[in-house]
């Protein structure tokens, strides 16, 4: 909408004078064209390494501009960030930071390179998908066929209830995984799953019913229609060294667990 580029290019006008301002990206539903009238702006403001660090040291790397909106009740939400930022988020950003950048646009740059930094972000190759996949799968097999029977065995409210969210939670991922969509956010997680084209039949009201009934049946009624989907490239016999050496050997490997990818 209008008021929003008018309030982005304020912003740009505010920010490009300073020479430690590198470049400007749009995110977020004003940058893919899906905004609402009261949307915010989002922008990611890439900067020098001495800024970022001063930025850093002052807990500025997040913050809003209602200064510069031409709207009521606007703003800029910004995040602050450096090139070498965009490059590894490139290589080994999590879903949420990939997906912020989905749909993005570099509205003012001084280094050519932003471009690609920027457009290579929200891409995965294939072959990681399926790993993902198998990753989420072995995730909830666990949580759902062990930790969920367990805490019901033992009249655990909290070891069912964690359970249950992070069965919920991994079976989900699995199918963003399976669909090649990226996890922008637990926030978001129904709507996307919602949006997938090919779902397990009746799966939205598996998931709620498991969260709102934590039961191992209703755990193994949900793992049963997402194993019967597809062909996961985990066994059953890799399951459990998986989700040991992804969850309890992360401080050894220095991988952050799956949940956090």
């Amino acid at each position: 909408m209008q008021h929003h580029e008018d309030t982005l290019a304020a912003y740009v006008a505010a920010v490009s004078a300073s020479p430690e301002t590198v470049a400007v990206v749009a995110t977020g539903s004003a940058a893919r064209g899906t905004e609402r009238p009261d949307s915010d702006v989002d922008v990611y403001l890439v900067v020098t390494e001495p800024a970022f660090a001063r930025a850093e040291a002052a807990e500025r790397l997040s913050y809003v501009d209602a200064e510069v909106a031409t709207y009521d009740g606007g703003y800029v939400d910004v995040k602050v960030v450096t090139t070498d930022y965009l490059r590894r988020a490139a290589v080994d950003g999590d879903d949420p930071v990939r997906a912020s950048f989905r749909g993005a646009r570099v509205v003012w740059t001084r280094v050519a390179e932003v471009h690609a930094l920027v457009a290579a972000i929200p891409v995965l190759p294939e072959e990681v998908w399926e790993d993902r996949a198998a990753s989420f799968v072995a995730q909830m097999r666990l949580y759902g066929g062990y930790f969920l029977r367990q805490g019901e065995q033992l009249g655990e409210t909290y070891l069912r209830h964690w359970a249950a969210v992070h069965l919920v939670g991994s079976a989900g991922r699995a199918l963003l995984a399976r669909g090649r969509v990226l996890f922008q956010g637990h926030k978001y997680l129904t709507t996307q799953l919602a949006a997938l084209p090919d779902l397990p039949d009746g799966y939205l009201a598996l998931a709620e019913r498991v969260l709102h009934e934590p039961t191992a049946e209703h755990g193994r009624a949900l793992m049963d229609a997402v194993e019967a989907h597809h062909a996961w490239a985990v066994g059953r016999e890799q399951t459990l060294s998986r989700f040991v050496r992804e969850n309890e050997l992360a401080w050894l490997t220095r991988v952050p667990p799956p949940e956090f990818r």
